[in-house]
């Protein structure tokens, strides 16, 4: 009987705790307040679309394609995973130079069989691609990536619009991390109440 009635009680905590106010408002008020993933998309897309409007770059993804380039890279997703998010594994390749232009760098990028500053000074030196991919033993496209990705590296073109799409992203991340706040709290508290009951309080 007294098992019956211990149950009946835990039972009627979870109802109480699940539904009690002082841990669903401030979860409606979080999620009310702080985007989804969509809504970042959107905003980042439009900051494409003003990046592509005035010219800066070119490429065959369009702005909303872009955002969720941008998304899926802070989210870890790796070139050829982003483009089979967009819906054609074969934009990889696309995928990985719009990337660089966005400055959206990875380790890899920098990891050349040759002295970066060797090459820096082989492209100042007026030589041709053909030449200074055969100095360095590498075919031109290539090297016409290593190129690409040095060539942004010091780009400040785009440093503006970038800093307001990392805003956007850092917007998100802080969401993130005040909905789980919420919710670890709701959890502790019904973990606690849980604990004590155990112990006979209740």
């Amino acid at each position: 009987m007294a098992e019956d009635t211990r149950k009946r009680q835990l039972l009627e905590l979870f109802t109480t705790i699940t539904n009690k106010k002082a841990i669903v408002e401030p979860m409606r008020k979080v999620h009310g307040t702080l985007r989804d993933r969509d809504a970042v998309e959107r905003e980042i897309a439009l900051i494409m679309r003003e990046i592509l409007d005035r010219g800066y770059f070119k490429t065959k993804l369009t702005p909303r394609q872009l955002a969720k380039l941008v998304v899926a890279y802070y989210d870890g997703m790796n070139d050829t995973e982003i483009a089979r998010a967009l819906g054609d594994e074969k934009l990889s390749k696309t995928v990985a130079r719009a990337r660089v232009r966005l400055k959206l760098f990875r380790d890899l990028d920098f990891k050349m069989p040759f002295d970066q500053e060797k090459l820096v000074k082989l492209l100042e030196s007026g030589k041709t691609l053909k030449e200074i991919s055969e100095e360095l033993n590498v075919s031109p496209s290539t090297l016409r990536e290593y190129r690409h990705v040095i060539e942004q590296r010091s780009d400040t073109t785009l440093d503006p619009y970038l800093e307001r799409i990392r805003d956007v992203m850092e917007d998100r991340d802080l969401s993130e991390a005040m909905t789980r706040g919420v919710a670890n709290d709701g959890l502790s508290e019904a973990i606690d109440i849980t604990e004590a009951i155990d112990m006979g309080e209740f």
